[in-house]
């Protein structure tokens, strides 16, 4: 198994298998390359089984031309803000701004100020998604993290959000 190993100060061991499904393991310096493979060896199953999903995900992977990542930009900033206005009136939040990145590893993200910022990339997923990552972000106004809690608003504003949040992981959205 080719990987690729990564010392830092840090105090436990992590492997990470990369969009590219490249294996990364991130490890304390004090670490010896026996300890490592060995990590690795009782980790093996999940190694293999996250590489070939990534290995089937790189293959799927659509790439956006930039005349196809602009109509992206556009249509999100068509939809998405009024999502946004339309479902933060029924929560009855406000957030800061609403702004469209092009984030590849994340649908949307809540800064602690409550600025909420969404990947065009959403764009290309139907409303029912979009709508989803919308009510998610809106709800980390009312609670900043993914407890129960907050699980339990998401479901309060949309009931069937499970559904909802298979459709984006049954596609791969990533450029």
């Amino acid at each position: 198994m080719d990987y690729k190993i990564i010392y830092s100060n840090r105090k436990t061991l992590a492997i990470e298998v990369d969009e590219n499904a490249n294996i990364i393991v991130r490890s304390p310096k004090r670490l010896s390359k026996r300890q490592i493979e060995k990590f690795l060896l009782n980790k093996s199953d999940w190694i293999e089984k996250t590489v070939e999903k990534q290995e089937i995900r790189a293959k799927n992977r659509k790439v956006y031309s930039a005349d196809e990542i602009e109509l992206l930009r556009k249509k999100a900033k068509d939809i998405i803000p009024n999502r946004v206005k339309f479902f933060s009136e029924i929560i009855g939040v406000t957030p800061k701004s609403v702004k469209i990145t092009s984030a590849k590893k994340r649908f949307g993200s809540c800064s602690a100020k409550n600025s909420l910022c969404f990947s065009l990339y959403l764009a290309s997923f139907p409303l029912e998604a979009i709508d989803y990552v919308v009510v998610h972000e809106l709800c980390h106004i009312l609670e900043h993290n993914h407890s129960k809690r907050f699980w339990d608003i998401v479901q309060k504003y949309m009931p069937d959000y499970k559904n909802r949040e298979l459709i984006l992981k049954n596609k791969n959205f990533q450029s």
